[in-house]
């Protein structure tokens, strides 16, 4: 750690002292939830929250993305932090006084408090621009929710923003639950999963229901290839580097007594190394076509790639873990002991340069974060005291990296 403990209490003290502001844009936010890729009224809240802040700012050309440069007073390197801004199609139920006005579109995955910590920490920065020893990159971004919005984001040089590569990147993820509000969490190594997709169609032939020895019945076949894909992952996969496969869609047929030519599996794998990634793909081709040629039948398999393994640089969540325990206390931040297995596009980023992902508990005050509603949860509540704490974290880290040179 290069800062002084006297600039981090600064850090922490001028984070509580913007927090209306930074939570009342969190609620402006909330209100008008987007999805995807085109977000117009989101990126118009987020340039006119940072207009007076004085950043060198542009948007994006293939998404409505935002790109803010502070540079420093003082030379030195650049480095980037993130906060995505999508919203998901779900019905909010939460009884927010804030909620939602766009029927059926819903911040339940917290990405509002991402854009407001994100502009939160733009101020702490700026506040500090003349000793500030390099540039920060903030990275508003579109499309986490599944439509990649990071990679497009690194196509259009976001990591050259500040006329340099950035070295480090950093970005972090609030929850609903799970973690109390204001603690931090990680770990060095895979922190989320690569999550795949494939579609499973099985050929026959259609018949009647009473003689099925005169068609070719898909359906057994596509149940015998779902249960022999649970039985793979677990005789031919190091438990201790886990993959999973669900098939969330099972379909086939339009009546009981009717066989149908074609059964369908429509199917997520979730994979921690890019060795299994590969494998799942081999062997799951390999089950598929060998079970189909058992029964006489065929069978197509489109893969649909999604996000890489989310990898953590393990000198940089160090580095995360000494300034939270150092600005708040050794509770504050708890080192996680597995990955989650659910996925993040922040992963492109970090394939590209050194940095780190991070929780950030957002439990509401008064429930229990064991079994609050979590994200994506049309009852997933976040609490705004957490937006005291990760816009000082996301600062920190980019101080002590860019003091590092």
């Amino acid at each position: 750690m290069t800062l002084d403990l006297a600039t981090l209490a600064a850090l922490r003290a001028d984070a509580v002292d913007q927090l209306p502001q930074v939570a009342g844009l969190r609620h402006a936010l909330h209100r008008a939830p987007e999805i995807g890729l085109r977000l117009p009224a989101t990126q118009a809240l987020i340039l006119e929250a940072l207009a007076p802040v004085g950043l060198e700012v542009r948007t994006g050309a293939a998404l409505d993305s935002v790109v803010a440069v502070l540079h420093g007073g003082r030379p030195g390197p650049a480095v980037l932090l993130r906060g995505d801004m999508d919203a998901l199609p779900v019905t909010e139920a939460t009884g927010e006084p804030f909620t939602s006005e766009n029927a059926g579109v819903m911040h339940a995955c917290g990405h509002d408090m991402h854009v407001a910590g994100l502009v939160g920490a733009a101020r702490l920065l700026a506040a500090r621009r003349d000793e500030l020893p390099g540039s920060v990159v903030f990275m508003f971004q579109p499309g986490e929710e599944g439509d990649g919005g990071a990679e497009l984001m690194i196509a259009e040089g976001v990591l050259e923003a500040a006329g340099e590569r950035v070295v480090a990147g950093y970005g972090l993820h609030v929850r609903a639950s799970l973690l109390a509000a204001g603690r931090v969490a990680s770990r060095p190594g895979p922190l989320l999963a690569a999550a795949d997709r494939f579609r499973v169609t099985v050929h026959g032939r259609g018949g009647h229901g009473s003689t099925p020895w005169y068609a070719a019945d898909p359906v057994p076949v596509a149940a015998e290839m779902l249960l022999a894909m649970q039985s793979m992952v677990t005789r031919t996969f190091d438990v201790f580097d886990p993959v999973v496969v669900t098939a969330g869609l099972v379909q086939a047929g339009t009546a009981n007594n009717i066989i149908p030519d074609d059964a369908l599996l429509d199917a997520t794998v979730r994979t921690l190394s890019a060795a299994h990634r590969a494998a799942a793909e081999e062997r799951i081709r390999r089950l598929v076509d060998g079970i189909a040629a058992a029964h006489g039948m065929t069978a197509a398999l489109e893969w649909i790639p999604g996000y890489p393994v989310t990898v953590n640089h393990a000198p940089e969540v160090a580095r995360l873990a000494t300034l939270t325990t150092a600005m708040y206390d050794e509770a504050t931040y708890v080192q996680e002991a597995q990955p989650v297995l659910g996925a993040e596009d922040f992963s492109y980023v970090l394939e590209q340069v050194p940095g780190a992902f991070f929780w950030l508990g957002a439990t509401p005050p008064g429930l229990d974060p064991g079994t609050a509603p979590y994200n994506h949860s049309a009852g997933a509540r976040f609490a705004d005291e957490a937006l005291a704490v990760g816009p000082a974290v996301l600062a920190a880290l980019a101080l002590d990296r860019l003091a590092q040179g």
